[in-house]
């Protein structure tokens, strides 16, 4: 798979730029309304009452905030952040040690959590339930169960794939927060926040231009302004304009609809190829020279949103709106 500008998977280049551009606190956090709201009056009744928030699953595509919310609210809570996630949680005895380290207010943020082995999750259940974990010593006839209690903690499990967590672990989190899409105007307010903390001066033109092809994501658009200003400082004077913010996105190959040359790879070959379709997920990720799990993982979910292409039994057909974006002839 190809390392795409465009993708919203965490990238070792997100780590610092993330960090630096990210919000402190639910003010400073732009978009998701509803979800803000929600939070906010938890979190104040919580407080109120000299408890612990209720578990939190953040359910959505990456790169819309997650990580950063969880950050929030345990700054909201007074308590520390512990990040981990559900691949890297192999035995029932290090999420033990973890759970176990904890203190009061503290927030446990396992992202992927749709991931965790069910030996694992069992561990979950009474620590989120009771506060408590049982842990057996010994084996055999010899073998005793202790029961541990637990700080008041706050777990916040992520997931971009809600459907795969069980239905015992996902009833167990008393605050359920889809994630959207970040429409053009709040990506645009992100993205001239983010060019004032990095120091950059940005016409609010280009900030309309950069967001309009950031498919609906702030880490895009982060990256995006990255590079952007990168190419203004080289090619003309530090400050990024309309003309200079095109120049800079026709040279990183990121059209108006987002889209970069894989998908619009994707799109000639269903129109160009296979005649507008359909045409088998299968037969279109050999022919791109792709995984068949990356197209349709990767690639697909964005094309879909954007209604561009539609699924049907016997495979994936273009829609009107991909042979406008191509400049084809519609197929009769």
């Amino acid at each position: 798979m190809e390392d795409r500008l465009v993708s919203a998977s965490y990238k070792n280049e997100d780590i610092d730029i993330e960090y630096s551009l990210r919000p402190q606190s639910l003010n400073e956090y732009i978009g998701q309304k509803k979800v803000k709201e929600k939070l906010s009056i938890f979190i104040e009744a919580a407080k109120n009452r000299g408890e612990s928030l209720d578990h939190v699953l953040l359910y959505g595509p990456p790169g819309l905030g997650k990580t950063t919310l969880a950050n929030i609210i345990a700054k909201e809570m007074g308590g520390n952040l512990k990040i981990t996630s559900g691949p890297a949680i192999e035995r029932a005895g290090d999420l033990a040690a973890i759970l176990t380290g904890l203190n009061d207010f503290d927030v446990l943020f396992i992202d992927e959590i749709h991931r965790l082995s069910r030996a694992v999750e069992e561990i979950l259940y009474p620590a989120m339930e009771d506060n408590a974990i049982d842990i057996v010593i010994g084996k055999g006839a010899a073998a005793k169960s202790i029961r541990l209690d637990l700080p008041k903690f706050t777990l916040i499990g992520a997931t971009t794939r809600v459907g795969l967590l069980t239905s015992p672990l996902r009833d167990r989190f008393g605050v359920l927060s889809p994630m959207e899409f970040y429409d053009e105007e709040e990506l645009k307010e992100i993205v001239i926040r983010s060019s004032k903390i990095l120091g950059i001066e940005i016409k609010e033109d280009a900030a309309t231009e950069i967001s309009r092809r950031s498919r609906g994501t702030p880490r895009i658009a982060n990256r995006i302004l990255k590079r952007v200003r990168d190419y203004c400082e080289v090619k003309g004077d530090g400050i990024i304009d309309l003309s200079s913010s095109k120049k800079a996105l026709e040279l990183l190959e990121i059209d108006k609809q987002g889209f970069d040359r894989i998908d619009n790879r994707i799109l000639e070959a269903i129109v160009d190829n296979f005649k507008g379709g359909p045409v088998g997920l299968e037969t279109l990720a050999y022919f791109i020279g792709e995984e068949l799990d990356t197209v349709q993982d990767v690639y697909e979910p964005y094309l879909l949103q954007k209604g561009f292409i539609i699924r049907m039994p016997r495979g994936r057909k273009a829609t009107e709106k991909a042979y406008k974006h191509l400049k084809r002839q519609v197929e009769k």
